[in-house]
């Protein structure tokens, strides 16, 4: 008997083709929602993310004998669904029958996402810049990481599959993986989805040292009045020499001849508060609230447009009934922000 006689007979490209979209037919007469993985040609992803994804992969040592077959599977159209929700995919990969893969991904730890969100800090244009891959090479740099970037490593990985083959990570598995980065391709925020992040923290994150900060006595800087409030949640009056060191001892005062003392008119050191001229009531969290949803923005992309940090809309937000005390700036950004219609709030957000 030749050694050959117990291989398995070749199945075809186009007979394999054929076998899943009759598996997915029977999948969508059972009320399925079939999202198939349809690669063209031989490239399997070709977007920044996409890409990146599969690089990754393609990197870790634990991988690279078993995924050669997962990418043979994935171009032959055997991945007869996949879907990406938060810390998992689940999919359905023909091969001698119809078999059930789940890869389990941990959602990335608050620490590694805050430390990302700094590292780009103002480096990220817009949502688009983002999903489309047109990134610096500083934050293709980070976001790509094999430790500390948005990609899994294989021990934050669970991988399962319902067909006898005794290695962990099988040719069905392999496929899917594959099948997870030409999905990018199409919908990249599913990485951030994948991850249990939201990919507008990241345009959005951190504080403009140009308008947050400014400088102290001393050289050093300091965190301005409306960023410190949204860090640490709290109201900070509006008196701008406040941070002012006071004065020691009585205040000199300039002696006046006392022919002149009645002629000299009396002036009176008033400061209007711009509160006070504001004609359309005071500001709650509720009406920050309703002009961001107004303009159907995340709060990310709302604290872009008034110039200040996230966590400072957040902040605001939660305070729904009680009266807000913004900054001069603050206030001033807010009553433009009133003004405009919906297109042009979005319109001056995309401003390059």
């Amino acid at each position: 008997m030749s050694r050959n006689d117990n291989w398995k007979p070749y199945v075809s490209v186009a007979k394999r083709r054929a076998r899943a979209a009759k598996q997915m037919a029977k999948l969508r007469k059972k009320g399925l929602d079939v999202q198939p993985v349809e690669i063209e040609g031989r490239k399997i992803a070709r977007t920044f993310w996409g890409e990146a994804w599969c690089e990754h992969l393609e990197s870790f040592s634990d991988y690279e004998n078993r995924l050669p077959r997962g990418r043979t599977y994935v171009r032959n159209g055997s991945v007869c669904h996949l879907a990406v929700s938060q810390g998992e995919v689940n999919a359905m990969v023909n091969g001698s029958r119809l078999y059930n893969v789940k890869i389990e991904i941990k959602t990335l730890a608050k620490k590694k996402w805050q430390r990302l969100k700094e590292q780009c800090s103002g480096e990220i244009g817009s949502l688009i810049e983002l999903l489309q891959g047109r990134l610096s090479k500083n934050v293709m740099r980070v976001v790509t990481d094999s430790q500390k970037g948005l990609f899994p490593h294989p021990k934050e990985i669970g991988l399962s599959c319902n067909c006898p083959d005794w290695a962990t990570m099988c040719k069905h598995v392999a496929a899917v993986l594959y099948g997870v980065g030409a999905r990018l391709d199409e919908k990249p925020e599913l990485l951030f989805r994948l991850r249990g992040v939201d990919q507008n923290e990241l345009i959005g994150a951190g504080i403009d040292v140009k308008s947050a900060t400014e400088k102290a006595r001393g050289g050093r800087r300091r965190i301005a009045d409306d960023a410190l409030a949204g860090v640490f949640g709290i109201d900070l009056p509006d008196n701008e020499n406040l941070t002012q060191p006071k004065p020691r001892g009585r205040p000199k005062t300039k002696k006046v001849p006392k022919s002149k003392k009645a002629s000299a008119p009396r002036k009176k050191a008033k400061k209007v508060s711009p509160r006070t001229a504001q004609k359309s009531g005071p500001i709650t969290g509720k009406s920050i609230t309703n002009l961001r949803e107004k303009f159907a923005m995340t709060k990310s992309e709302f604290a872009m447009l008034l110039d200040v940090s996230g966590s400072t809309i957040g902040s605001w937000e939660k305070k729904a009934s009680k009266t807000l005390r913004l900054q001069p700036r603050s206030l001033e950004a807010w009553t433009s922000a009133k003004k405009l219609s919906k297109r042009k709030a979005w319109a001056q957000l995309n401003k390059p």
